[in-house]
């Protein structure tokens, strides 16, 4: 019996669909206890009577090498004092974050049985933006200081690329970034190829845990910068086989395509100040993807791939 190729294309995709929709709604049954607990709150209230009922709640925020009188002065510190109620102001609560946080774990859960639901807690840290979310096996760290917002006059003074990211839409993907680095293995990365290669992975990761995002916001992208770099996708590939660079071990290359800045660094001016920064991690992200829809292989297996696995198989070519 002759099979048209078009008939073989629509059973694929239904079939695929069909995959993605027990998928969603087995994701979907999960239960998820979760309590956000406001330790940003309880301290801010905390006086000199109920400190050590705090701390027997909360050791872990407390480092031993500090004695009660530097916590007390810190509850006195008007900086701090008004760290707190700008956060209280711009999180009276955390509905929609719960919710979304709460669909993360559900689909880390499925993936990843052995998963278990953290106690996640809220904090400030004076804009320590180094450490907006920290994860441990059973706890959950989120600093709800580096959330008030791009615009939030705390932000004076820190580069403009860097306050872009300081949005509450952007909590629950940098949570799921954390998760990535916990659950991704990934070999020395000494070659440009190995960054890109391990960024996409991260970001493929959070196209499972995190799909009620956006790309944007998965790569902490404005939508119009995710369409330049879907414009110029050929272009960005031909530069860098061109050059030479993906199997280069140039320690500046991060800098220029992988790690967060103003732009990426063609050395070209016209395109530089057009450019949106991390594009190494955007070619990364397709080839991983090129990866999954042309190999017989698991989400939980790609994340044990190595780069050149991955690359050799991967099929990519850059859209035009």
């Amino acid at each position: 019996m002759k099979v048209y190729p078009y008939i073989l294309f629509a059973l694929l995709f239904v079939f695929s669909c069909n995959k993605e929709d027990k998928e969603a709604q087995a994701i979907d049954k999960i239960e998820i206890d979760l309590n956000i607990e406001r330790f940003d709150v309880a301290f801010s209230e905390a006086s000199e009577e109920n400190l050590p009922e705090l701390k027997a709640k909360y050791p872990f925020m407390f480092p031993e090498k500090f004695d009660d009188s530097f916590w007390l002065e810190q509850l006195k510190d008007t900086i701090q004092q008004e760290l707190s109620r700008e956060t209280v102001k711009a999180f009276p609560s955390l509905d929609s974050e719960e919710d979304e946080i709460k669909q993360l774990f559900k689909h880390l859960k499925y993936y990843f049985p052995q998963f278990k639901t953290p106690r996640v807690i809220t904090t400030t840290s004076s804009v320590d933006h180094r450490n907006k979310v920290i994860v441990t096996d059973t706890i959950t760290l989120i600093s709800l200081d580096t959330y008030l917002g791009s615009d939030h006059y705390f932000y004076q003074g820190i580069q403009d690329y860097l306050r872009a990211d300081f949005n509450r839409d952007l909590m629950v993907v940098d949570m799921a970034e954390q998760y990535a680095e916990k659950f991704i293995f990934q070999g020395p990365r000494k070659r440009l190829l190995d960054d890109m290669i391990y960024s996409g992975k991260i970001l493929y990761f959070k196209d499972k845990v995190i799909p009620f995002k956006t790309d944007a916001q998965k790569i902490s992208y404005t939508p119009e910068q995710l369409e330049w770099a879907k414009v110029n996708e050929l272009y960005i590939w031909s530069y860098f086989v061109d050059r030479e660079l993906l199997f280069s071990t140039d320690t500046k290359l991060a800098n220029r395509f992988i790690n967060s800045a103003p732009f990426s660094k063609f050395y070209l001016e016209a395109i530089d100040n057009e450019s949106p920064d991390k594009l190494g991690q955007y070619i990364g992200w397709q080839i991983v993807k090129s990866y999954m829809d042309n190999n017989e292989v698991t989400f939980n297996q790609l994340l044990n791939k190595s780069s050149d696995e991955i690359f050799n198989n991967a099929k990519f070519k850059p859209s035009r």
